[in-house]
């Protein structure tokens, strides 16, 4: 059965400079890839990514307009 989302993302307004967590929930375990626009995310000291099973998360630190 292919993964689906159980819980999806929800857009949030945050303040410039601030940081968000993102997270959706999947059917099942599997990896997942972040993405804005066309562009993958990769870990760095602005963006986090965490796995839990199948919840994943995406913290975005010292936010700007184009992490919209």
């Amino acid at each position: 059965l292919p993964v689906l989302f159980k819980k999806e993302l929800r857009s949030e307004e945050v303040q410039e400079g601030a940081s968000v967590t993102l997270s959706c929930e999947l059917t099942k375990e599997a990896p997942v890839k972040w993405k804005i626009g066309p562009k993958v995310l990769k870990a760095s000291d602005k963006y986090q990514m965490r796995q839990s099973g199948t919840t994943a998360e995406l913290v975005i630190h010292d936010l700007e307009v184009k992490d919209a």
